[in-house]
């Protein structure tokens, strides 16, 4: 147990020199190209500078605030979720869930960077959702270039972590046969969940800019395309289109054995007001039906 703390703290003192080390590079190449920006573009450096320079000690904030929670948990027997022993066990590789979804990282150009960045940050939850999970599914992000590789780089070791990263388009990597592109518009409805498909999510955060792009691609290519079953569980008074994480969410726990109604009600937002078809029904109309 000394030995695991002390490894630890060394590793926290060499990524936090890392960090500092990273940090006085980037402000030097900032500094030497001030003379050349507009009072913008050096207000939005400086914001930057400040930003890296805060960096290491936001990090050793939240490394002792963690090392708090988890002393508080142990004295108050209070479970904090999967140990690290049981993570390491808990690969995509080790998963008895063979089932593919994949990031389409192919809107770039559609996108503000600010839509990047929450796109990046959906696709964060993502991955912890499924390295929490005991049988993972087998995740991957297709079309990884440009922006979206620039914004993921500010997440140091992300090369790391268990997802699979491809520059190519996700149907140079799967049979064109087995893949399913999941759009709200689709009229296919997609119930039942195969490990031999890969499932594509539209990594697009477009605030409904860009409706029905994702049906349209998918079916303009010729591949298969469907909607998850929401209509037949739930009554929504709101739209029908899901985040990102919370489209992989509903697969995960589907994948886990868990009912369509039970997990939809549990991933969707309360702003959503979803409720049960099964509770939605007038007890009027049920003996009316009986009677027919």
């Amino acid at each position: 147990m000394v030995n695991e703390e002390m490894s630890n703290n060394v590793l926290e003192i060499m990524n936090n020199s890392n960090i500092i080390e990273e940090s006085e590079s980037i402000i030097n190449e900032t500094k030497s190209t001030e003379q050349n920006l507009s009072k913008r573009q050096l207000k939005r450096l400086k914001k930057t500078e400040k930003w890296i320079q805060r960096k290491s000690e936001k990090r050793l904030k939240e490394r002792t605030k963690l090392k708090e929670k988890r002393a508080f948990a142990r004295a108050n027997n209070i479970n904090l979720g999967p140990s690290r022993k049981v993570l390491k066990r808990c690969t995509m590789a080790n998963s008895t869930c063979q089932i593919n979804v994949s990031i389409d990282l192919s809107f770039d150009d559609l996108m503000i960077d600010k839509d990047v960045a929450k796109m990046i940050k959906q696709i964060l939850r993502c991955y912890t959702l499924n390295r929490r999970a005991s049988a993972p599914l087998q995740f991957s992000l297709t079309n990884f270039t440009g922006k979206s590789q620039q914004e993921m780089k500010k997440h140091n070791g992300y090369e790391h972590w268990d997802v699979k990263f491809h520059a190519e388009h996700y149907s140079n990597l799967f049979d064109k046969e087995k893949i399913v592109y999941l759009t709200s518009e689709s009229d296919n409805v997609v119930e039942n969940l195969d490990n031999d498909t890969a499932y594509i999510i539209g990594g697009l955060v477009d605030h409904n800019a860009q409706k029905g792009h994702c049906h349209k691609l998918a079916k303009n290519n010729g591949i298969k395309h469907g909607r998850l079953p929401l209509d037949k569980y739930l009554n929504m008074k709101t739209r029908k289109v899901l985040s990102i994480v919370h489209v992989f969410e509903i697969i995960l726990r589907i994948s886990e054995g868990k009912s369509w109604e039970e997990t939809l009600l549990q991933v969707l937002p309360e702003r959503k007001n979803a409720q049960p078809i099964s509770h939605c029904s007038s007890p009027i109309i049920e003996e009316e039906i009986k009677q027919l």
